[in-house]
């Protein structure tokens, strides 16, 4: 194989999370801003980067928006970007994947692992070359100190720790 590298086609990808509201339902959101390369053409060998734009956050809801970008969560003045890097790319079957890397968030960084799923690759109508990878995790937001929050009266939080993070990426070969 050659040495060319892939990157992330944005039309064609999305970052996504999802956090339990008042400990009964989820709230999800999206990111709309972000980046990612895979510098190999052979993606078990290569090291995937990806960088996230932390003001891009968008839960449907502006009063939230707000909130998140504030000191309380994301502090996107302060922490514009937030990065992974992985280190280990293992394959588990056929299709899937675990990936392990360093989440940056607000200059904490904390190994997270990820199952990915292979799509497998295909030709665009441009003849561009294009793989596809669904991927989703669970973390703990106190882990890159994300710890507001408030006590409801009956007991529980309004917001859960636990985060879970899901997305589908296609990426497109670079000669």
């Amino acid at each position: 194989m050659d040495n060319g590298k892939w990157i992330l086609d944005p039309t064609h990808s999305e970052l996504t999370f999802k956090v339990k509201h008042l400990m009964i339902s989820n709230v999800k959101g999206e990111f709309k801003s972000f980046s990612a390369a895979i510098d190999q053409a052979d993606f078990a060998k290569g090291k995937v980067s990806v960088s996230v734009e932390t003001a891009s956050v968008d839960t449907n809801n502006t009063d939230r928006d707000t909130h998140l970008k504030s000191g309380d969560f994301f502090d996107a003045e302060n922490h514009p970007v937030m990065t992974f890097e992985s280190s280990r790319f293992e394959k588990v079957s056929d299709d899937e994947f675990e990936l392990t890397g360093a989440l940056t968030i607000k200059g904490v960084s904390k190994d997270v692992k990820l199952a990915v799923e292979f799509g497998g690759t295909n030709k665009d109508p441009w003849g561009n070359e294009k793989a596809g990878f669904s991927f989703s995790g669970k973390i703990n937001r106190k882990d890159w100190g994300l710890n507001w929050n408030a006590v409801l009266e009956t007991g529980g939080v309004l917001v859960s720790d636990e985060v879970k993070i899901a997305g589908e990426v296609q990426f497109v070969k670079q000669a």
